[in-house]
C-alpha cells in the first residue's frame, strides 16, 4: 500500500452532556443518531460526515498524555466546523428558529456571506455562502 485510503473521516467533539448535545445537533442540525454507547458518546449522521460526540476524559493507555474536555473558552477556537449552504440568510433564519444562537447575522464579505454559531459547548460553527 503506497497511498492513505480511509474508508470514512469521522469528526470527534468533546461535550459536555451527550444526550443534550445529541438532542441540540438532531433538533437543530437534521442530524440523525447512528449509534449511542454507554451514555458517554453518540455517533451522528451530519450532512454526509461522521460525528461523534464524546464526554470528556483522563488519558487511556492508548493515548497516555491527553485529557478529553469540552471547550472551557468559546472565544478561543483552535478548529470550527463549515457548512457550505446555497442561501446563508435563510439558513440563518432557519437555524435561528431551531434554537441556534448566532454571534452576528448574517455578514456579506463580498463574494462569500456567513455567519458564525455555537452548540451547546461553545463548538464554532460556520455557514457560507459563496455569492
Amino acid at each position: 500500500m503506497d497511498r492513505f485510503e480511509p474508508g470514512a473521516v469521522t469528526h470527534m467533539l468533546v461535550v459536555a452532556d451527550a444526550a443534550a448535545s445529541r438532542d441540540w445537533y438532531v433538533r437543530v442540525l437534521d442530524a440523525t443518531v447512528h449509534g449511542e454507547y454507554g451514555g458517554t458518546s453518540v455517533v451522528l449522521d451530519l450532512a454526509g460526515s461522521w460525528v461523534l460526540l464524546v464526554t470528556g476524559g483522563a488519558p487511556t493507555p492508548d493515548k497516555p498524555t491527553v485529557t478529553l474536555a469540552a471547550p472551557d473558552d468559546p472565544d478561543r477556537v483552535s478548529a470550527q466546523v463549515i457548512f457550505r449552504v446555497e442561501d446563508c440568510r435563510r439558513t440563518h433564519a432557519l437555524l435561528t428558529a431551531r434554537g441556534a444562537e448566532f454571534l452576528t447575522p448574517p455578514v456579506d464579505r463580498g463574494g462569500e456571506v456567513r455567519a458564525f454559531f455555537r452548540d451547546p459547548d461553545g463548538h464554532l460553527f460556520e455557514i457560507s455562502q459563496l455569492v
